[in-house]
């Protein structure tokens, strides 16, 4: 949930003090974009291509290899797609500290705010159908509902909520780790805890991360059609194409369903890594609940990418973007673009939740890379290393 920009609820324009706290208590919620100030991709070599293939298997092998042997992660998997439709799995690390079990090749992990651009492209299907309106103001579907100090929902238009305008607090940073793995919350109960705090900043007038905006768009979901936003989701994405090891988690259900590694979690983060597989996401909701694969993260961006989820129009909505920190970071509407090192973009979002951190994304010529980590990097260096492995394994 956070942002990785926000580890898990913290978003990168934040003062370092907040996003250490973030690390923990966001942490089960690192819904995110990666910390932006660590983003930044390798400097492109003077050979680099600007259409490079997609790396070979020992480049990705090795980065994933760095993050276990140098960054401490109990281990990491990926999942790369060349241009030609030809994937690639490959893993580094343990699956399981306690049995030295090996990872699950593209084992299920939690994919944190991922989960997002699932929502928004729910969003922005209502908007084609007619159903929403991108300018309308929140008043108009949840009347009445959003109100706090400088907080007033009949200001605040659907686009702002999903491209991060709106100003509105996050709910996610006054939030522990312990009382979000074991506590159920309903999405209203999210809510109020940000309206408990004064606005960030006026709607439109700067960019915030905050998963408190993915909240109201699922519940604005859910009033438009009038059934749970999990259905919405799994009938309009997850089985329209094919993520057959994509789902959003039932009530009160810790666990993960498939074959996964283990998920680690430091709190505070010079703590002992201790495992927070077992969990309860709903915390998350429709900013950070969903559980997934490399390899379908894979498939989503490119369907999404290629206009098989949504029509031209809404999609082009979905890819005009504001500047988001410092490193090239572009937010659209619950779609980021950040630069790579052999020229042009990739398109995806990236998320961290108590235990798993998910970097990567599609580009427009086909390729595309997902990382996971099995604990989110408490340090710049870390995190750096998982974008520079996205990176590598588009790029080579």
């Amino acid at each position: 949930m956070r942002a990785r920009t926000g580890q898990i609820l913290r978003s990168s324009t934040r003062r370092d003090g907040r996003r250490r706290r973030a690390v923990s208590a966001a942490a089960a919620l690192a819904f995110g974009v990666m910390t932006l100030g660590v983003l930044a991709p390798p400097a492109a070599s003077e050979s680099a291509a600007p259409a490079a293939a997609a790396a070979g298997p020992a480049t990705v092998q090795r980065a994933l290899n760095t993050l276990v042997r140098d960054d401490g992660m109990p281990a990491a998997l990926a999942s790369v797609k060349d241009r030609n439709g030809r994937t690639r799995t490959y893993t580094a690390g343990v699956g399981d500290l306690t049995t030295g079990s090996e990872v699950p090749r593209d084992g299920q992990v939690r994919i944190g705010s991922n989960t997002k651009a699932f929502t928004a492209v729910v969003v922005l299907q209502l908007v084609g159908e007619g159903k929403i309106d991108l300018e309308a103001f929140v008043d108009t579907y949840l009347p009445g509902l959003v109100r706090g100090k400088g907080i007033d929902g009949s200001r605040i238009t659907v686009r702002q909520l999903l491209q991060h305008t709106s100003g509105l607090p996050d709910y996610g940073v006054h939030l522990d780790d312990d009382e979000i793995r074991n506590r159920y919350f309903e999405p209203r109960e999210l809510l109020d805890l940000a309206l408990d705090h004064p606005a960030d900043a006026e709607p439109g007038e700067t960019w915030g991360y905050s998963n408190t905006n993915y909240v109201l768009a699922g519940l604005i979901v859910q009033k438009v059609t009038g059934r749970p936003l999990a259905e919405e989701m799994d009938r309009r994405v997850i089985q329209r194409i094919g993520l057959r090891h994509t789902y959003f988690p039932a009530p009160g259900e810790m666990t993960v369903r498939e074959p996964h590694p283990r998920g680690y979690h430091r709190s505070p983060q010079d703590g002992p890594l201790r495992d927070f597989t077992e969990m309860d996401p709903s915390a998350g909701w429709a900013a950070g609940q969903l559980i997934s694969t490399n390899s379908d993260l894979n498939r989503f961006f490119t369907a999404l990418l290629a206009g098989r989820l949504l029509p031209a129009a809404q999609l082009a909505e979905m890819r005009t973007t504001v500047p988001a920190g410092t490193s090239g970071l572009r937010y659209g509407l619950g779609l980021t673009s950040r630069p790579l090192s052999c020229g042009g973009v990739y398109w995806g979002h990236g998320g961290d939740i108590a235990g798993y951190e998910t970097r990567g994304g599609a580009t427009d010529d086909g390729r595309a890379a997902n990382v996971a980590v099995t604990s989110i990097p408490t340090d710049e260096a870390a995190a750096r290393h998982v974008g520079e492995a996205v990176d590598t394994a588009l790029c080579g």
